[in-house]
């Protein structure tokens, strides 16, 4: 039976990087934000957002994300209702993608908001990224070029550290790319030692 690691981490924690690092490492990996913007791409999605949001978000019959993104991380009931559109979706691609890696003793779910949308529980081993807030700003200022109170307002809506650490069984703390990787191979580690012996 494969064992489903899940990955989170705050915006800007630098999780996606992380889940590189286990992939390099040959551990598959799904992204469900990835896998979020494939399904929105759906007819059925799009009709979905449509009758809930309105052609507003549509700019010649494409979704514009960066318009939804600004309605629903202002207004924490449309984020409810987007992730009720597009969450279903996501769980059936993870499903159909998890069949296709049924061999693998280990697989990568990774999302930032695994505790929040309830995937946590079907995970059998959780580790989350940290880094200082300071330089998860500053991480995702410069890569979405956007302002630190859109970022702030971003993390708002996310859980804290101490509420996602306080039910992880690892952490890795993102503070450099070179002690990053040492902790993933340590827990690389264990996780075989414990499969070694299971």
């Amino acid at each position: 039976m494969t064992k489903i690691i899940g990955l989170t981490g705050g915006i800007g924690s630098g999780k996606t990087t992380i889940a590189g690092y286990f992939e390099a490492m040959g551990i598959p990996v799904y992204i469900a934000d990835d896998a979020a913007k494939k399904v929105m791409q759906s007819n059925e999605i799009i009709t979905a957002i449509q009758a809930t949001f309105g052609s507003g978000v549509f700019e010649n019959n494409i979704l514009n994300r960066a318009k939804l993104a600004d309605i629903v991380f202002n207004n924490a009931d449309k984020l409810t209702l987007l992730n009720a559109i597009v969450h279903p979706a996501v769980k059936k691609d993870f499903e159909d993608w998890l069949l296709k890696h049924e061999k693998e003793p280990y697989i990568i779910y990774e999302a930032a908001i695994l505790f929040e949308s309830g995937r946590y529980k079907e995970c059998d081993i959780i580790i989350t990224v940290t880094a200082p807030q300071e330089t998860r700003i500053e991480r995702v200022m410069s890569r979405d070029k956007t302002t630190r109170e859109h970022v702030l307002k971003r993390m708002d809506m996310q859980w804290n550290d101490e509420q996602r650490l306080a039910n992880s069984n690892y952490v890795i703390h993102n503070l450099n790319l070179k002690n990053a990787k040492q902790e993933v191979v340590k827990i690389l580690k264990i996780l075989n030692i414990k499969q070694n012996h299971s």
